[in-house]
């Protein structure tokens, strides 16, 4: 295998897939200095007889994925998660940049902290990290943070993590902000207030299981709310995580008015429903909560038709400390970097969503949206490079995952895709071992 010594190889026999060019073909990659040097049909014909020659046995090729959702514990947390042990789960899942919220401890609202995020990820990390900055001070939604600042020191957007800002002159001003700097906003939409003290999404389902439940208006009304702040300060506006039908049209009917927005959708609410919850599995219990059926066949249906942009994995890692309490005291969130990739196959299989739409989702669009050198297999671009077998059957098991914490919500589930292989700037981080 190429190692980092390795100045020169070529993948052969490869499924190439990459949405930011529609290539879709049968061929070979020639990697040179960290970069692709060519790519295409034709490569393996004019490779010279002395490179060093990996086989890809046909399996698919593409960028590897940029998740534009990603908590870890680093720093104050360290106990759940530090950017070392996130960056081999990502790996483990094809994934070769991670965005990281900002949401530590203490939180990463200046520039030294964006700063120390950066030199960590260079010392520990095995995959790219691209770190977020705090849109107010300490997440409080109140005061300002230096936006020009923490750009400028390397921080590729702007959030509030998984606080919502609720003062609509404060998100105002960070908008107007952001705008001067043609920053990326990327807010959580969830209304803190109208949450209350629900736990899951509000239906049947919570009557019976007696939990509070939270409404879909705790989203939409942000969401709405967001798009019209977008639309009077004209800045670029990106709504972290969707859930519901109505927050689909919302955006769709922005979209159709010429704004800059997006949004993304994570793994889980594009798979599971409030149904998987059962018998007060923690697991399960997520921000935004799942919803219902209905509401996961229509985030599928906005992932195929182009108005969510972004699938990413939420990746929050909780320990036994935070999730091993009732349903309704428990910590939300889980992980998923390692199972993202092969969670979004069950669509690809079950032909709701093609091969090329996942990866366009999972990795093209979401570099574009942060302006990062990825989610391309264009020649000159750095060689973030999956090998990928769609269909090859696995079932997961919490143990065996590589994150610190093991809070999945698909463990013990029938999975199929497996990524083989993770290249970074032509650097193997990750071959899956079967033995």
């Amino acid at each position: 295998m190429p190692d980092r010594q390795q100045s020169a190889f070529a993948l052969t026999n490869l499924h190439l897939m990459d949405p930011s060019t529609g290539l879709d073909e049968k061929g070979a990659i020639l990697v040179e200095d960290g970069r692709i040097k060519a790519i295409g049909a034709n490569v393996a014909g004019q490779l010279p007889t002395d490179i060093l020659r990996v086989d890809g046995h046909g399996k698919v090729a593409a960028p590897g994925l940029v998740d534009m959702h990603v908590t870890t514990g680093e720093p104050g947390a360290e106990h759940r998660e530090t950017l070392r042990s996130a960056s081999r789960a990502a790996a483990a899942g094809g994934v070769t940049t991670i965005a990281t919220m900002p949401d530590t401890d203490p939180v990463i609202d200046d520039i030294a902290l964006v700063d120390f995020i950066k030199r960590r990820a260079r010392d520990t990390a095995s995959v790219h990290v691209a770190p977020y900055a705090a849109m107010t001070k300490g997440l409080n939604g109140k005061e300002m943070t230096e936006i020009g600042m923490m750009l400028e020191a390397g921080a590729v957007a702007l959030t509030n993590g998984r606080r919502a800002i609720t003062n609509a002159q404060v998100m105002r001003r960070v908008m107007t902000y952001a705008r001067d700097f043609d920053a990326l906003i990327v807010h959580h939409p969830e209304d803190p207030d109208l949450v209350g003290n629900g736990v899951m999404n509000l239906g049947e389902t919570s009557t019976r299981l007696g939990l509070a439940g939270i409404p879909a208006e705790a989203e939409t009304i942000m969401v709405a709310r967001d798009i019209r702040l977008a639309q009077l300060t004209g800045c670029r506006y990106h709504a972290s995580q969707i859930s519901c039908a109505e927050s689909l049209e919302i955006i769709r009917r922005a979209k159709d008015k010429g704004l800059d927005v997006t949004c993304g959708v994570s793994i889980n609410h594009l798979t599971l429903n409030e149904n998987d919850i059962g018998l007060y599995r923690t697991f399960y219990k997520m921000s935004p909560p799942l919803r219902s059926e209905d509401e996961r066949l229509a985030m599928v249906e906005g992932v195929a038709d182009g108005t969510i942009d972004v699938i990413h994995s939420a990746h929050d890692p909780q320990d036994v400390d935070t999730k091993r309490h009732p349903f309704a005291e428990c910590a939300d969130g889980a992980v998923g970097l390692e199972t993202m990739l092969a969670a979004a196959m069950r669509l690809v299989h079950s032909d709701q969503l093609s091969l090329m739409q996942a990866f366009k989702a999972l990795s093209t669009t979401p570099a574009a949206l942060l302006s990062l050198d990825a989610g391309t297999l264009k020649p000159g671009n750095p060689a973030d490079i999956i090998l990928f077998d769609p269909d090859e059957p696995w079932v997961m098991d919490r143990d065996l995952l590589k994150s610190r914490s093991k809070n999945t919500a698909f463990h013990k589930a029938r999975l199929s895709g497996r990524v083989l292989q993770t290249y970074v700037e032509g650097q193997l981080v990750h071959h899956y071992d079967p033995s």
